[in-house]
């Protein structure tokens, strides 16, 4: 993964439409005959209903509201953002915006906007041009509303005309230009959103290949071809996002057709997909950490003991062995995914050692000499129940610590885990190479009370750098300021991190053109892709 350098300096591209062949060519899999899902062959095959299934259920579509992967995979086939990354994240390219420039401050981003977008038709406009009032409305809308506060640094928005729009910063962030791709910023039309109210994320409407037909939660998204999408014409009539929670449900559904791409393949299944002639596994390694986050403000752990000795007294290998058993994942120890430029080696010395006997000493110091009980949140998932039985039985057997289990959808579990509500609450993070997008946003006080830092994590001297990496422009400097952050976060044990997972995929054979990124989005229309579906 090459790095991206982010400068004071101006870029100019047009989005090229690669097309389904040449995407196809750096699919890589393993498993089946593969020949369907890994070459360009049927690419030229027209229409159909690509049907895509989901570990967990979508809560929230609206952009400003969206918490979890799941509801950005429908997000961003329904909407644009200004730009957006390649499919390998070494670049940043153009997308809604054609070109852009950075003033030598650092603080003022030009973007010109593509002439052609229109959004698709809604109960309150009938598919009009995107402008650049568009642009400052859905900006500005996420800087003030975002749940998961993914423009905090913009200011404000100037419209210059209508194809021209300057970003103003509240100071330097050389992330700005990676937060633009996230599809909590897609560009959404005013009237959709006002007219809608509460209800707009399930009227979703945007300028991306694909309109938003209906939304049933815990069920399915479907999605139709959006016939005046300025890219190249999607080659599918349509996409469902279809919720099967059970990987072995999942992986059935697609080797009877039920299904044409199987996203969080896992356990048993993997070796299905990879057994299945019909089918091919396809393996990425992700930007992904799975952990446990441990309440730095209330409760026993507060205590800087306690959460060592619970650090100390957990076999990550045990619990990685239980929830990954067909390779799907392996063992880490640091809250930032090794494929980031900012992630140190030297730092995972500073990981407590699993040491049972020594962490049964420390929370008797602590004064927890019989142990306790903790309340224990996650969303559902048949991974997040393994994870959940196994830190269970270790924790009771070393510390005598119960675990009082609350689990529930992704958007309760989120809300309660942003709350402060939960003593641990476990989950996984994946974003970007850049990372401000893991620690920024999982440490930093700007994230008290969103779902990242719902644990309460506060020091002077971790914000000093996080505020250095964020505002330096040079990303061997901001790198350096981010070292020293991870060791700094480290030195107070806040968090538990077992493993990284892989991005494991089940394809048809039937599907043309797929490709796996290592953020686990799935987008089948873009600057560089168009799947297809044989008959």
């Amino acid at each position: 993964m090459k790095d991206l350098k982010i400068s004071r300096r101006s870029f100019i591209g047009g989005a090229t439409i690669f097309g389904a062949t040449v995407a196809a060519a750096s699919l890589t899999g393993c498993g089946g005959s593969g020949s369907a899902a890994s070459t360009g062959e049927a690419a030229s095959t027209t229409g159909g209903t690509l049907n895509i299934t989901l570990a967990s259920s979508p809560k929230y579509l609206d952009p400003c509201k969206y918490t979890g992967v799941y509801e950005s995979q429908v997000i961003n086939n329904v909407c644009d953002t200004l730009v957006q990354y390649k499919m390998d994240l070494s670049e940043i390219v153009p997308c809604l915006a054609t070109d852009w420039t950075i003033s030598d401050d650092g603080m003022t981003y030009t973007f010109n906007l593509r002439s052609d977008a229109k959004f698709q038709a809604g109960q309150y406009q009938d598919g009009r041009a995107l402008t650049a009032d568009d642009v400052k409305y859905a900006l500005e809308r996420s800087a003030t509303e975002s749940a998961m506060n993914r423009l905090s640094m913009l200011d404000h928005v100037n419209v210059v005309s209508d194809t021209q729009v300057e970003c103003v910063l509240k100071q330097p962030a050389a992330s700005f230009l990676t937060a633009l791709t996230d599809a909590g910023n897609v560009i959404v039309p005013k009237e959709e959103v006002e007219g809608w109210g509460d209800a707009f994320g399930d009227h979703l409407v945007g300028t991306g290949p694909f309109s938003l037909k209906s939304f049933t939660k815990d069920q399915v998204s479907e999605l139709v071809r959006h016939d005046n999408y300025w890219g190249d014409k999607p080659t599918l009539d349509g996409v469902n996002f279809k919720v099967i929670t059970d990987t072995s449900q999942a992986v059935n559904a697609l080797q009877t057709g039920d299904a044409d791409v199987t996203t969080d393949v896992s356990g048993e299944s993997v070796q299905v997909v990879k057994d299945d002639g019909n089918l091919t596994l396809d393996q990425k390694d992700a930007l992904h950490i799975s952990y446990c986050y441990m309440n730095q403000v209330n409760g026993p752990c507060a205590d800087q003991k306690v959460r060592k000795a619970i650090l100390m007294a957990v076999d990550r290998q045990q619990i990685c062995d239980g929830i990954w058993q067909y390779g799907e994942g392996s063992v880490a120890t640091l809250p930032l995914p090794k494929g980031s430029w900012g992630y140190d080696e030297s730092v995972e010395a500073d990981i407590p050692a699993y040491d049972p006997e020594g962490a049964k000493k420390l929370l008797s110091e602590a004064g927890y000499p019989d142990g306790m009980t903790l309340s224990y949140y996650y969303s559902t998932s048949t991974t997040g129940d393994k994870v959940a039985t196994i830190l269970q039985q270790q924790l009771k057997n070393a510390l005598n610590i119960d675990l009082d289990i609350h689990k529930g959808d992704w958007g309760t579990f989120s809300a309660d885990a942003a709350s402060g509500a939960a003593d641990i609450y476990s989950m996984s993070w994946t974003w970007y190479p850049d990372p401000y997008f893991f620690l920024n946003k999982i440490f930093s006080r700007v994230e008290l009370g969103a779902l990242g830092n719902g644990a309460g994590f506060d020091h002077d001297d971790v914000e000093d750098l996080l505020d250095k990496g964020l505002e330096a422009t040079d990303q061997n400097e901001r790198a350096g300021y981010y070292k020293q952050a991870l060791k700094a976060i480290v030195s107070y044990d806040p968090i538990l991190v077992y493993g990284s997972r892989k991005v494991t995929t089940g394809l048809s054979n039937k599907v043309q053109g797929f490709e796996s990124r290592a953020d686990q989005l799935v987008y089948v229309v873009n600057s560089e892709v168009n799947v297809s579906k044989q008959a």
